[in-house]
């Protein structure tokens, strides 16, 4: 799958925020911005939801926070890399600094966990990570992200 398929440059940002909970926050604006059937809550809902499940902190200072809506029709990620690392109760303690959110209709349960699949495994590429955590500005990390 190609990233720039679900990924806006828009949707892409070096940002700093403080906490897990700052950052679903970032990423739930991000989204009510770029899609204005949208709202900010629901998608805030949707990411916590998953959250609650257990952390999508899958290690390596990389998250992938992603939740299912029933009012969307193609899937639609955020990409964001923090200035800071942010606790996330990742699965090895460490703090997160990496994160690919991902939204998913409701309905289309195989795209995406194929989706989810084929994100971790280009963020367990060492080169790729090594290069998404020189990016010191939005439009290079967009461009690095669909390298």
């Amino acid at each position: 799958m190609e990233i720039t398929t679900i990924l806006r440059p828009e949707c892409t940002t070096c940002a700093a925020p403080g906490s897990k909970k700052k950052v679903l926050e970032l990423i739930s604006d991000v989204v009510a911005a770029q899609y204005s059937h949208l709202s900010a809550q629901e998608v805030f809902e949707s990411l916590l939801a998953r959250e609650k499940m257990g952390s999508t902190g899958i290690g390596n200072g990389i998250a992938i926070p992603h939740g299912r809506l029933s009012n969307i029709d193609e899937p639609i990620a955020v990409f964001i890399k923090c200035n800071t690392p942010i606790d996330f109760d990742a699965i090895d303690k460490k703090p997160i600094d990496v994160l690919f959110a991902l939204l998913c209709p409701a309905d289309q349960c195989q795209e995406h966990l194929s989706t989810l699949s084929c994100m971790a495994e280009k963020l367990n590429d060492k080169q790729t990570l090594k290069k998404l955590r020189r990016c010191i500005d939005d439009e290079e990390l967009y461009q690095v992200i669909n390298g």
